[in-house]
């Protein structure tokens, strides 16, 4: 396997030239960048993706969480954070957490032992180990929430407004004429089960309705809503919203093993819009998420935190003293120059003067020259507070499939 000396003396370039056309082509000429790649690839060198991590400090890998990874809703997310990822230059790690704290907490090990640059979580609980992290840099650490957005959690999101989509669905069932309808919801821990929950409440009660909404707690799986849907259809109810296609896949067959049709006697909402939503018989019908993008989303802010530009400084690459405390003093002037004479320099050495002040800095410090005193002196660059990010994307209001007309 040859080295990227040997690559280099073979494009007659340097390492370092070598490095960047693999690493950061658009700042090698054409001509070099061609040279080098067709040597690269006659010789068959690989970069050594170990020591690059060593001299970088960067892992270019983002760890993604999901609670259940045989839930179909996260492969469809999982896959445009990779997509994303990998347009960026990331690898994905995936973890399957099984909704338990232990393992979040030893995934969550991995961003602290650095292994990975960031970490993307789609459950609704923050691994406790990284409440350390969390307190000492706040919104600003390299932590992201998928789907499940919560206000508690303290780190950026994506997500779309559960509640104004869940409201969407019950609107749409009372303008076909339901008045008796039931809600199938996901476990009362889960903050978008909850938004989801408080938008039917809200669009009931609207129309009058709120005593005739009958909710069910489920978990999000198809067996749950197999037994909610008997009671439900026990206590009379002419139309079930589920809060995941999953559910709402259990309800239809509930509804056929109790003899009825659907949507002839009883209609059935899910929420997700799952690949095999479509198939059954008849169509479910569902609100779709746009669960790729909610994926592509997630990878920008775990990859271009404001904390990896704070910890690892404006090159991306941590210094030996990365994770220690900045020390917010007055640093002595490195320049003094005298007014008038410094107004005689011609411009190109007002720049290396300019220059020399700044190589003399340190990593965190910019150099600024005083208008009224002509002192350059060191003033450390204050870095914006991070807000937490909320995206709101947009659900789909798929075309309907037919429903049952009932009367008022």
């Amino acid at each position: 396997m040859p080295t990227i000396i040997e690559v280099a003396a073979l494009a007659g370039v340097s390492t370092a030239t070598v490095s960047r056309v693999l690493s950061r082509p658009e700042q090698v000429s054409e001509e070099t960048r061609l040279r080098v790649l067709a040597i690269v690839q006659s010789s068959g060198y690989t970069p050594n993706v170990a020591a690059r991590s060593l001299r970088t400090l960067r892992a270019a890998k983002i760890l993604l969480t999901v609670p259940d990874i045989s839930n179909a809703f996260f492969a469809t997310v999982i896959r445009g954070a990779e997509e994303a990822a990998r347009d960026a230059g990331y690898s994905v790690v995936v973890g399957d957490t099984r909704h338990d704290p232990e393992v979040e907490d030893q995934y969550a090990d991995m961003l602290s032992r650095r292994e990975v640059d960031g970490l993307i979580f789609l459950g609704h609980r923050l691994p406790a180990r990284l409440a350390p992290l969390l307190a000492r840099k706040g919104t600003a650490a390299p932590i992201v929430n998928g789907c499940e957005y919560s206000a508690d959690l303290g780190v950026p999101s994506v997500h779309i407004d559960n509640a104004a989509a869940s409201a969407d669905a019950i609107d749409h069932l009372i303008g076909l004429g339901h008045r008796s309808i039931g809600v199938v919801t996901g476990p009362e821990i889960s903050p978008i089960s909850r938004d989801r929950l408080a938008g039917a409440i809200a669009a009931a009660e609207r129309a009058g309705l709120r005593d005739r909404l009958h909710i069910a707690v489920g978990d999000y799986s198809a067996g749950s809503a197999i037994d909610h849907t008997r009671d439900l259809i026990a206590q009379g109810v002419t139309a079930i919203f589920c809060f995941s296609d999953e559910m709402a896949m259990g309800a239809l067959s509930a509804i056929g093993d109790a003899g009825l049709s659907c949507p002839g006697e009883i209609s059935v909402i899910g929420f997700d819009d799952l690949p095999l939503a479509r198939y059954f018989q008849p169509p479910l019908t569902t609100i779709a998420q746009p669960k790729g993008m909610i994926g592509r989303r997630t990878v920008e802010p775990a990859r271009r935190h404001p904390a990896r530009r704070r910890q690892h400084g404006p090159t991306g690459h941590a210094g030996p003293h990365a994770d220690r405390p900045r020390q917010h003093r007055r640093t002595p002037p490195l320049i003094a120059l005298d007014r008038k004479r410094y107004s005689r320099l011609p411009a190109g050495k007002r720049r290396i003067a300019r220059v020399a002040a700044s190589r003399r800095n340190h990593l965190g410090h910019r150099v600024v020259f005083d208008a009224e005193q002509i002192n350059c002196e060191t003033r450390r660059a204050t870095a914006r507070a991070a807000v937490v990010l909320v995206t709101d994307l947009p659900w789909r209001r798929p075309p309907y499939p037919t429903q049952a007309e009932l009367p008022p």
